[in-house]
């Protein structure tokens, strides 16, 4: 069930207009669209946190999604503003695996999807899973964190 917010999106991170080439032939925000907005402000987060483009080439680490799970709540149209926010919903204690939630608002603080993704690092010149670098950890620490927030424990291999 979708919901409205009187309260401000402290967590909000970008602020987007609906544009022509998002919209399918029923006059919807495409399905894909929102998967592209939402990894948009997840860019913007990181950025915001101190983790930008350069600073990943630097490190040569980026991000690498595992699994995207978008959920409809109500409908978006055409020239519509939308508000992301951006939470850090799990992690563990090196940040190798993560869980990052983004909510979707209308300009009428309807939400219209939640967006959940579960992702890692890896170093881009191996190709391989990464731990990120202490300067690095420190930055990611500063995305906002859910109210229901956890660190997981590593599962312990046989």
């Amino acid at each position: 069930m979708s919901k409205t917010t009187n309260q401000p999106l402290t967590n909000s991170c970008f602020t987007t207009q609906v544009i022509w080439a998002q919209v399918d032939v029923n006059g919807h925000m495409r399905h894909s669209a929102y998967a592209d907005i939402a990894a948009h402000a997840r860019v913007v987060a990181l950025g915001k946190a101190g983790m930008d483009l350069q600073k990943f080439v630097e490190w040569h680490i980026g991000p690498v999604l595992l699994k995207e799970e978008l959920m409809y709540h109500r409908e978006v149209h055409l020239n519509e503003v939308l508000t992301v926010t951006c939470e850090l919903l799990h992690t563990d204690d090196t940040a190798l695996h993560w869980t990052i939630r983004q909510e979707i608002y209308r300009s009428d603080m309807v939400k219209a999807a939640t967006v959940t993704v579960e992702g890692t690092w890896i170093d881009t010149q191996k190709r391989k899973k990464a731990v990120l670098p202490e300067e690095a950890l420190a930055l990611f620490n500063k995305i906002p964190k859910a109210p229901n927030f956890s660190i997981r424990q590593k599962p312990v291999k046989p």
